[in-house]
Parts: structure tokens; sequence; C-alpha cells
């Protein structure tokens, strides 16, 4: 009876100890797909998706705690544009001389409709370029064609006043237009008949602040150029006059910018 009981018990020992290293090779197996290497069907379902959005505006800087200087383009303007207007178009006073009012950047995203991941994107891009966080724009009424419902974002768009408007106006005359593939120069037919100027970018990476490793979409935007200026004529000499590379010129107007004195 006590050999018939060891050999059960050696019997049943030798089961649980085989049942054990099953199980232990089970666990080891689920923790390494759980906790090691990502497997094969979550790294296709990962496949097709943008990439993580990163915040930039919050980022903080070297020269954050140094002092703003003057842009340098709005001095070109008070020194050197408002004589010259007022001499050409026979400005009296000096409120009638048109200035720039603001520029407005718009970026519609068709595709945020069934990936709103991509509309992050595209708002980082936007904060990017100009320095300020992008407002989300919504559909106004919904389209059944399109799979578009009411309230939904499907695009962005930055207003730049002040000394941003000037900065972003004088990257994007001398850096960002001699990037444009076969740049032949602005379109002067652009006008809207109130003194407002707007044009088309096919793709964001004109901009040197886009870096070209992270792009995973190419996308064009619309920038507007509002002026208080009430004739198309006016409006184009000002931007012409501030360096806008229109068509036709044989060679562009360069203003002529005093580099203000390094600090101390």
């Amino acid at each position: 009876m006590a050999k018939e009981s060891k050999a059960a018990g050696g019997k049943s020992g030798g089961k649980g100890g085989s049942a054990s290293k099953g199980a232990a090779k089970g666990g080891a197996k689920g923790g390494g797909a759980k906790g090691g290497a990502p497997s094969k069907s979550s790294k296709s379902s990962k496949a097709g998706q943008p990439r993580q959005a990163v915040d930039f505006t919050k980022r903080s800087h070297a020269g954050e705690s140094l002092a703003a200087l003057a842009p340098r383009l709005k001095a070109h303007y008070e020194n050197s544009v408002r004589a010259t207007l007022a001499a050409q178009f026979g400005f009296t006073n000096g409120h009638e001389i048109p200035t720039l009012e603001k520029i407005v950047l718009n970026c519609g995203v068709g595709e945020a409709a069934k990936q709103p991941k991509l509309l992050d994107v595209v708002v980082e891009e936007l904060a990017l370029i100009t320095g300020q966080k992008p407002v989300r724009r919504k559909a106004k009424k919904a389209i059944s064609n399109f799979g578009l419902r009411e309230g939904q974002e499907i695009g962005a768009s930055v207003t730049l006043r002040g000394a941003r408007m000037w900065e972003f106006l004088d990257r994007f005359v001398t850096v960002s237009c001699p990037r444009i593939r076969d740049f032949r120069g602005l379109g002067t037919k652009s006008f809207d008949g109130r003194g407002n100027y707007t044009l088309g970018v096919k793709e964001q990476m004109i901009f040197p602040e886009i870096n070209y490793d992270m792009v995973e979409q190419i996308h064009g935007m619309d920038i507007t150029f509002v002026t208080t200026a009430t004739k198309d004529a006016h409006a184009f000499a000002l931007l012409h006059q501030l360096g806008m590379p229109f068509r036709g010129d044989d060679k562009p107007v360069t203003p002529k910018v005093s580099q203000p004195a390094a600090a101390a």
C-alpha cells in the first residue's frame, strides 16, 4: 500500500510538474507578447495612422528671456514705403496711406472627417510656421455625400497681427518664395477688388521651419494679405514695395533695411 501511494504520488507530481512547466512557458510567451516586442497585428494597425502631434508653442527656447527686437520690415515700411506711396498716389493725409492689417493662413483638411489625428499634425505644422497656435475650424453644415457632419473639425486657420505679421511676411518674401518649385513670380490677378490679396501654396515644405523627415503628407494652404487699401492698385503698390516678387518683374524690389544694433 505504501509503495502504491508513493507511485501514485510520483506520477501525480510528475504530471503536475509538466503542467506547471507548460503554464510557465505559456506565461513567458504571453508576457513577451505584451511587455516585449509588439506583435505583427499591432504593427499593421499602427502603420496607416498619422504620427502623434506635439504642441511646439509651449516649448521654451534659449532667447525667451531676451527683449524682442522690432520687426525690420515694419521699420522699412515706416522709413521708406510710406513716403514712396504718398509721392506715387498723391496722398496728402497720412491716414490715406495703405498699410498691412493682418495675414490669414487657412488650411482645409478634407480627410480629417475619416482620420481626426491628421488634423493634429496640420495644426502642429501651422504652429511651427507662424509661431502662434491655430484655431480649429468646424463644418457649418452636414454633407452626406462627403460623409461630413455639422460641427466636425475639418480645418485650421491662423490670423497674424502686429509683430508676428511683419516677421512672417519677411520670412515668406526672403526665404519661402525662392523655395517654391519652378517659381516664376506671384500672380497679379488674385486681388479681390477691395485691396486684399490671396495666394495658394501647394506644399508646406517651402517654409524652412518644417522638417522634411517629419512630413507624412503634403498639403497646401491659402494665405490672405489684408490691407487697409480700398483699391487694388494701392494694395499692389504696397505689397510690391514690401518685397513681394510678382510675376513680370525683371528685378523684384528688395527692401533695404538697416540692421538694428546688437545689444551690449
